[in-house]
């Protein structure tokens, strides 16, 4: 299973990025990283022909750990999934632009 460093991801997101959050719904109403689609990990597994085929998709959670499990779900069917080190709490600490609410953006 693949991981990136979160300054790394940050180096090279932006608006064609596909980013899979995998926290809970409550987790991310509250703050999440611009453009991540959330898809709790739980239900991760009967979701995935949600998740573009094609490119890479990083896996964002909280810290790190859960992003880690749905990063290795992802690969296991077929996806090129890559684990943000550090997680959402990581991208808040950093002091960079979180989002608010349901959507996406």
């Amino acid at each position: 299973m693949k991981t990136i460093p979160l300054a790394e991801f940050a180096a090279l997101f932006g608006p064609d990025t596909t980013l899979i959050d995998v926290r809970e719904p409550g987790e991310y109403v509250q703050a999440h990283v611009p453009g991540a689609v959330l898809i709790p990990l739980a239900q991760l597994p009967d979701r995935v022909g949600e998740v573009p085929a094609g490119g890479t998709v990083y896996v964002i959670c909280h810290s790190g750990n859960r992003s880690k499990v749905g990063a290795e779900v992802l690969a296991y069917h077929g996806r090129d999934a890559v684990s943000v080190d550090g997680g959402t709490q990581g991208w808040i600490d950093a002091g960079r632009d979180v989002v608010q609410g349901r959507e996406p953006r």
